[in-house]
């Protein structure tokens, strides 16, 4: 064996596993079972042209020397990113730690529960901060989340106001300069446009439905908004706030205010810089919003015994319910980063982030004195963290940047300076000299700190906040590590058994890959840095952008979507564009199958476009003279076609190619989406198929680890047709000639975790790529063949192959009594996350191995799913006391006294002789989800409270 060699470490099964597996999928090579599953016609006709593999022992010297190349400067430059300490508690045991960064999305509630206490946490403190009601479990950054409170205020308008097309969205002129050119992208396809302006000088016009203000503003003005949000009520606009949320911990909360969305983000409650992300953004709102909040909410409610458990809340109603008619398309969130930014604020406790907001204050105000003292002007009356010089700025750059120091240069004359929590008082002297340098005067040496607030006194915070115990009792390192691993006990992740989701591709995030995210090369630098101080991180970038490019066989690609979805967005904004630039403005129909993602349609409603589904055959595929004829119908008007491949089905649909040349035809471009992109790299690639633009899912093909629900990455990749309209940004000029305005905050996106896709390519190289396709191709079809006669996979390709997923149907044991929720809570008795349930198609499971997953994990999970079989033939319908339905069984119920169940404690919790060596225990029986639509509790607060009458 090469131990060199990280495709075989990557890899699951071993070479002599391989004669097993064949044979018991019936072909006599590997090839000839790739050739039976992908048609001919587009499989690639040469490797991909990709730099040959690294090494592990390579690749850690090569990021090591690219990431040197990165200059670590002190960075002051504010705009909603600031330079903090990420707790080494928190680093070790979770940022690193695969129990953590390996686990799913909490779906499956009741092994899932110590990741929900922690996003309940964070919601916790989101609420209490910000004076909300509530609070989601995170989204993606500050721009997106001040797009998506725009889109909340629009859909909540009054009935007078829809009525009237009341349309009109005030931004004032504090907002972020990234913040602006989100919501500008995303106003105009909805019909939303915006009046920036002075809010002192705003005039509550009948013509607005909302606002928007910065608290403080983006050169850190504190200003008062008590009066402005009153008024705005009284005309009926309802007021949104993008807040610093450690200022929050000095300054009056927005909700206070009588702010009805507060969002931002958490990103200096100990997360990296990382060059712009990924960092949780937080959306907090009224109760009586609720059910427009965008992304998931962590809600309480009871189990089967009635004790406290934790689950998802009004989950994925928007996408899957709504469809179209959604007002998001947001189906993640940054939970990895959640859960840390919660996790530091449990760490500090109200007293240490009172504590730090003092130290940052007083080093601000002090900082403040101090250059007045040199004879500049410091123009902010009121301020947190940020004050605004006026001075020569050219001059000043020049000195800061020989003392490796950033400041923000506004204009010629004007320098703005945001202090953060690493700053220190010698920090301060540093600056203070460097000013003093520029006007040839000498600095006196700061010693002492001011003490006085530098904002009016009926802006100073009054009310509590924290007072729930778990902000108050985990403030020693070990408390701390015993409170992480308690809740890491309750989770099912990667590092425990393989986790088989269909269409989400859990598979190995190696430890090669990650490491380098640990490193301050890597991830202290802030995101609007000048380019030749992230010369290592231009580098990786455009490698990693020259790398998806070649794998999908396309012109062009951007990184800056962070996340799957948001991809899909920015894949039709840039066809939009496209159609546009030729003035065909009224192009603005998207075909897109019924069996497709929610997202899809979500996304080219927020895109602009009306939504025209198309058929699927019985056998799942694409109703090709259905499609053809809804495209000669819309030919006029057709925008493009929302294609998934290998379908969602699990099967490459031979006449693709026939289905991307039908809307070609009729003038439309094709979008596929890349959410099964990890059947395709190798042996196929979008281009191949004649698709114009692709989004992909790094955290899912391209090794990113999902994190309990992010971080997430979705760049596209385009035709040469749409590379001039790839995004850009507002502060570093990024995307093509004529790009379209900014689709998330930083230039590129989530930068940090775009190593691990980096690190990723490199070490397996074209081979190592190609050759992990074909064994999840494997992977995937043996699990079919030894599930056979237990289980029916519903589709097929032509030559019964299956892609890297299928479908098994669950709708026949309906006359056992049984459904796919029971077969997929009894998995975890056995060990196991259960696959995908009920999608595309209800009553089913949908499966996907990945490449990673050995042959003995497989064949304890096809002997886990055979066995459930067997207690499925063995329930009756009229049973309802069975090992299934009572499933899972908790160690509780195991230790018990009585066990007044109709089966045996080992049949309950032991049913096969492997699990004893590793089993896991669900902490909570089956999550009561009518109860916690009821009663719908999303904060720490102790359940009696809410308990029903």
């Amino acid at each position: 064996m090469r131990t060199d060699a990280f495709a075989l470490r990557h890899i699951g099964p071993r070479e002599n596993d391989l004669k097993i597996m064949l044979k018991t999928i019936g072909a006599a090579t590997l090839d000839q079972l790739i050739s039976e599953t992908i048609p001919n016609d587009i499989r690639l006709k040469s490797p991909l042209d990709l730099a040959p593999a690294m090494t592990e022992y390579e690749y850690s010297n090569h990021i090591q020397q690219l990431g040197n190349k990165n200059k670590v400067f002190q960075s002051y430059i504010g705009l909603g990113y600031n330079q903090a300490i990420v707790p080494a508690a928190i680093q070790r045991n979770i940022f690193e730690n695969p129990g953590w960064y390996t686990a799913y999305t909490p779906y499956q509630a009741e092994i899932s529960q110590g990741r929900l206490e922690a996003i309940l946490n964070f919601q916790t403190m989101v609420i209490e901060l910000t004076g909300m009601e509530i609070a989601n479990a995170s989204l993606l950054d500050e721009g997106t989340a001040a797009a998506e409170a725009m889109a909340l205020l629009f859909d909540v308008r009054s009935r007078d106001q829809k009525k009237n097309n009341i349309n009109k969205f005030f931004v004032s002129e504090e907002i972020l300069p990234q913040t602006l050119s989100v919501l500008q992208t995303r106003s105009a396809p909805i019909g939303v446009e915006l009046i920036i302006g002075n809010h002192e000088t705003f005039d509550f016009s009948t013509e607005f439905f909302g606002a928007i203000l910065q608290y403080p503003g983006k050169y850190g003005q504190v200003n008062d908004y008590t009066d402005f949000i009153a008024k705005a009520k009284n005309n009926e606009i309802k007021v949104a706030v993008a807040a610093d949320i450690l200022s929050l911990t000095k300054l009056t909360p927005p909700g206070e205010m009588g702010a009805a969305v507060v969002v931002g983000t958490t990103q200096r409650f100990g997360i990296p810089l990382g060059y712009g992300g990924p960092h949780a953004a937080y959306f907090a709102t009224k109760d009586e919003y609720k059910r427009s909040m965008p992304g998931r909410i962590i809600g309480v409610t009871v189990d089967t015994d009635g004790n406290r458990a934790l689950r998802l809340a009004l989950q994925t109603r928007e996408q899957h319910i709504k469809r179209d008619k959604a007002t998001s398309n947001i189906c993640t969130a940054q939970v990895l980063l959640s859960v840390m930014a919660g996790m530091y604020a449990v760490y500090h406790g109200p007293k240490g982030l009172k504590y730090i907001a003092n130290k940052i204050h007083s080093l601000t105000a002090t900082l403040s004195n101090e250059l007045e003292k040199l004879g500049l002007q410091q123009t902010n009356t009121a301020f947190f963290d940020t004050i605004v010089v006026n001075a020569d700025a050219k001059k000043i750059k020049s000195i800061a940047e020989q003392n490796e120091i950033n400041f923000y240069y506004i204009d010629d004359t004007t320098i703005s300076i945001s202090l953060n929590e690493t700053t220190s008082v010698a920090d301060i002297n540093k600056i203070v000299s460097i000013f003093a340098s520029a006007n040839d005067t000498q600095a006196n040496t700061i010693v002492n700190l001011s003490e006085t607030n530098h904002f009016p006194s009926n802006l100073e915070r009054t009310s509590t906040f924290l007072q729930h115990d778990v902000f108050n009792k985990y403030h020693s390192e070990t408390a701390l590590m015993r409170y992480i691993k308690m809740l890491e006990r309750k989770d099912l992740s990667l590092n425990h058994s393989m986790i088989s989701l269909g269409s989400c591709t859990m598979k190995l995030n190696a430890a090669t890959e990650m490491l380098p995210l640990s490193n301050a090369n890597w991830n202290n630098i802030h995101p609007f840095v000048p380019l030749d101080q992230a010369q290592g991180y231009q580098e990786m970038l455009q490698k990693l952008e020259n790398q998806l490019s070649i794998i999908t066989g396309f012109a062009g690609t951007t990184l800056q979507p962070n996340s799957g979805a948001q991809g899909e967005y920015t894949g039709l904004m840039v066809i939009r564009a496209y159609h546009q630039s030729r003035g065909d403005q009224h192009r603005n129909i998207a075909l897109i199958p019924s069996s497709a993602h929610g997202t899809n349609p979500a996304s080219a409603a927020m895109a602009g476009m009306k939504v025209i589904v198309t058929k699927t055959l019985e056998n799942g595929n694409i109703d090709v003279e259905d499609l053809r004829e809804k495209a000669i119908l819309h030919k006029d008007n057709l925008a493009c076609l929302m294609v998934t491949y290998p379908s969602t089905h699990g099967v490459f649909e031979s006449a693709i190619k026939e289905i991307t040349q039908i809307i070609h035809d009729n003038g439309g471009q094709v979008y596929m989406d890349g959410a099964n992109m990890n059947a395709q790299v190798g042996l196929t690639n979008p281009a191949t198929i004649g698709a114009d633009v692709c989004h992909l899912n790094l955290h899912k093909t391209f090794a990113i680890p999902h994190g309990g629900g992010g971080p997430g990455v979705g760049p596209i990749c385009v035709a040469k047709q749409l590379v001039p309209f790839l995004p850009t940004n507002p502060i570093v000029a990024t995307g093509g000639s004529t790009a379209i305005t900014a689709i998330s905050a930083a230039p590129w996106g989530s930068a940090l975790v775009c190593l691990i896709s980096y690190g990723y390519i490199s070490m397996l190289g074209a081979e190592g790529l190609t050759d992990s396709t074909k064994h999840a191709i494997l992977n995937a079809n043996y699990i079919k063949e030894k599930l056979k006669g237990h289980f029916h996979t519903l589709y097929s390709g032509e030559m019964g192959r299956a892609a890297h997923e299928m479908i098994l149907d669950c709708h026949p044991f309906k006359k056992n009594g049984i459904d796919v929720t029971d077969i997929s809570k009894r998995l975890m008795d056995y060990g196991f996350h259960a696959p995908t349930i009920s999608f595309p198609v209800h009553d089913t499971m949908m499966v996907e191995p990945t490449e990673s997953e050995n042959l003995e994990e497989l064949d304890c999970f096809c002997d886990a799913l055979i066995s459930i079989r067997k207690e499925i033939d063995a329930s009756t319908i009229e049973d309802k006391n069975n090992v299934l339905k009572n499933s899972p069984h908790t160690l509780a119920m195991l230790t018990a006294d009585v066990w007044d169940f109709p089966y045996t404690r080992q049949q309950a919790a032991f049913p096969l002789e492997y699990i004893a060596e590793n089993k896991f225990w669900p902490s909570v029986r089956r999550a009561n989800d009518a109860y916690g639509d009821r009663n719908l509790v999303c904060s720490c607060a102790p359940i009696e409270a809410y308990m029903e009458e």
